[in-house]
């Protein structure tokens, strides 16, 4: 059996916090967040490491006792000390991080069967970041990129396309009817998919479906200064936890206006 390496234990550190099993846990940076991600978490650094203290768990990294490379542990407590170090290391700090919610709005996560299905509204495109949408009655999904004859799957969106949760944006239908009524005109959302009867929010972290399409919640689209001022302005504290979700696109197929959001009960792969 081979020693343990840095991305070894910091993996097998955040299996044992998430109550994960270790093999299933990225050695990757990148991979690591977007797992983390797609479960509605994500890693904060800890500022002062050496005197943090935490009702709960967290991850330092101390040197290995024979190498004095660094090797990840479990931390609890006020004041903290270890409770697994599944390296065995020396009794010297030299970072850390807490595993935290990305949005408290989505935590604790609530299983899909709690999740009631949806049913799509409208379907908006736009061919580039600053032209006009305009509503589709069907859209061909692109795994991976996006729909078809939308900015994002030909890479000519406000933000950068083949990441996790950048193919595909839903919002709800109620939330925009909520919005324009307090402002006393519609907002141009720019979502592609508008659905009523779901919680989006909830979605985060779970595989669905919109027809026959399968999708992955990603995280939550929240606005941004750029929606806020296509919109004139105060937008951008209303929709906080209420500009709809980021998903990307699993299997290829045709979205179309009326079709049923469904949770699925399995698990992401």
């Amino acid at each position: 059996m081979g020693r343990h390496t840095e991305r070894s234990t910091l993996a097998a550190c955040v299996a044992q916090v998430v109550d994960a099993v270790a093999a299933d846990v990225p050695l990757g940076d990148d991979e690591l967040r977007a797992w983390l991600g797609e479960r509605g978490l994500g890693l904060v650094p800890v500022a002062d490491p050496a005197t943090f203290g935490w009702a709960g768990s967290w991850i330092a990294r101390r040197p290995d006792r024979e190498t004095g490379e660094p090797r990840a542990v479990v931390m609890f407590g006020v004041p903290s000390g270890p409770i697994w170090d599944p390296a065995g290391t020396a009794d010297v700090i030299l970072d850390g991080f807490v595993i935290a919610p990305l949005e408290l709005a989505t935590w604790p996560p609530r299983p899909a069967a709690a999740i009631a299905a949806g049913t799509v509204e409208a379907l908006v495109l736009a061919p580039d970041a600053t032209a006009p949408v305009h509503a589709v009655q069907e859209a061909r999904a692109l795994p991976g990129g996006g729909l078809d004859g939308d900015r994002y799957a030909a890479g000519a969106g406000t933000f950068a396309s083949g990441r996790p949760g950048s193919a595909l944006t839903l919002v709800d239908a109620e939330v925009l009817e909520a919005l324009a009524e307090q402002r006393g005109a519609p907002v141009d959302h720019r979502r592609n998919v508008v659905v009523r009867g779901t919680d989006l929010n909830a979605l985060v972290g779970h595989d669905f479906t919109l027809g026959a399409v399968r999708c992955r919640g990603r995280r939550l689209c929240q606005p941004c200064a750029h929606l806020d001022r296509l919109n004139g302005g105060e937008l951008l504290r209303p929709m906080v936890h209420r500009g709809g979700l980021r998903a990307d696109i699993v299997s290829a197929g045709t979205i179309r206006v009326g079709d049923a959001l469904t949770p699925r009960l399995s698990p992401p792969a």
